[in-house]
């Protein structure tokens, strides 16, 4: 393929469904803006842009959008928060909760408390603007911003306080899920190496600090911080799911857990395992949770097991590889993929 063979075949349409369909979860999507046909032909003078013809289009299509999903009126300024801005925070917030570890390399331990006590007060400001930026968001979508504007500093200054208070049990839950991998990966030589190498691990930190903010009412926050997550380890954990302590998530590629899952104490999960609802969509409108699987403590759910809706997992059960799971699990049972068999757990 010479080079004109190739621009032309990234720059040719590509045939797909059509636009505009409604959507279960939103708004109705606009109708797309007719665009002029692409000329595969390039010339010389084609280097030159019309950028003047490109901004205007792009602002054809924005508002064309925003009218069609009713955010027509234009707020004051940038009403959410940066994606830079939180990844920051967390790298941030890494190094508080595991100083000589994730913080930085010239750190000496007689300079421990004074590292986190700066670092603290600094990235606790930070996300208090974040959040803020929330807040004000939810409340111009809500028609209340005049109402609120008042009251959001302060609601933003009290979950980042209760976040900065919860600290200390975020990093005890954090020490147990590192035990559990270092005891869950026997080439590992020491905890150091887990916590430095192991995305499972990584992806424990950024959820329970998520799950706080969830909780706390910052839940916009708190999918960022989750998807961060899901972009650096593969590991996709909704910021609503509650994880028991000692959770090991081995290699970790894959897995999927959903808002609703509730997982328990020393659970371990292998690669591209699916915890989630059913296929039955949500209604428009409705803020009610769909059934999702509740996992209880020391099971196993091995590569690739899929668990689907209101599923109950009974304590030191085992879920076989491949597994595509929608009934619920005695305690001490064995599911394996081939047979579908049940029986008692193997040591």
């Amino acid at each position: 393929m010479n080079a004109t063979d190739l621009l032309q075949s990234l720059t040719r349409p590509a045939a797909t469904q059509p636009l505009g369909a409604p959507d279960p979860h939103g708004p109705i999507m606009p109708t797309p803006v007719p665009l002029e046909p692409v000329n595969d032909a390039l010339s010389p003078a084609d280097a030159q842009l019309d950028l003047d013809q490109i901004v205007t289009s792009l602002r054809t299509v924005r508002l064309s959008w925003r009218e069609a999903s009713g955010r027509s009126r234009e707020p004051a300024g940038r009403e959410l928060p940066s994606p830079d801005t939180v990844a920051h925070i967390m790298d941030d917030l890494c190094g508080v909760l595991f100083p000589m570890r994730l913080g930085p390399p010239e750190l000496r331990p007689q300079e421990e408390d004074i590292y986190v006590r700066r670092t603290l007060g600094q990235t606790l400001q930070f996300l208090q603007g974040q959040v803020r930026l929330e807040l004000a968001h939810d409340a111009r979508l809500l028609d209340e911003e005049q109402r609120n504007r008042g009251e959001l500093p302060e609601l933003a200054r009290q979950v980042v306080n209760n976040l900065a208070r919860s600290l200390p049990v975020i990093r005890s839950l954090l020490d147990s899920d590192v035990a559990a991998a270092f005891h869950g990966q026997p080439s590992a030589r020491n905890v150091d190496e887990i916590l430095l190498c192991c995305p499972g691990v990584r992806a424990m930190i950024h959820h329970r600090v998520a799950h706080r903010l969830h909780r706390l009412g910052a839940r916009l926050l708190a999918r960022m911080v989750s998807d961060l997550a899901h972009s650096r380890t593969g590991i996709d954990i909704h910021p609503g799911a509650t994880i028991g302590a000692g959770c090991f998530i081995d290699h970790g590629n894959g897995v999927v857990i959903g808002e609703g899952v509730r997982i328990g104490r020393q659970v371990r999960i292998h690669q591209a395992v699916t915890l989630d609802a059913g296929d039955s969509p949500r209604q428009p409108g409705s803020t009610a949770l769909l059934a999702y699987p509740t996992v209880g403590d020391d099971v196993v759910l091995h590569a690739g097991a899929t668990v689907l809706g209101g599923v109950s997992i009974g304590q030191g059960a085992r879920i076989g590889g491949n597994v595509w799971l929608t009934d619920d699990v005695p305690a001490g049972a064995l599911v394996s993929q081939a047979t579908l068999r049940q029986g008692p757990a193997r040591p």
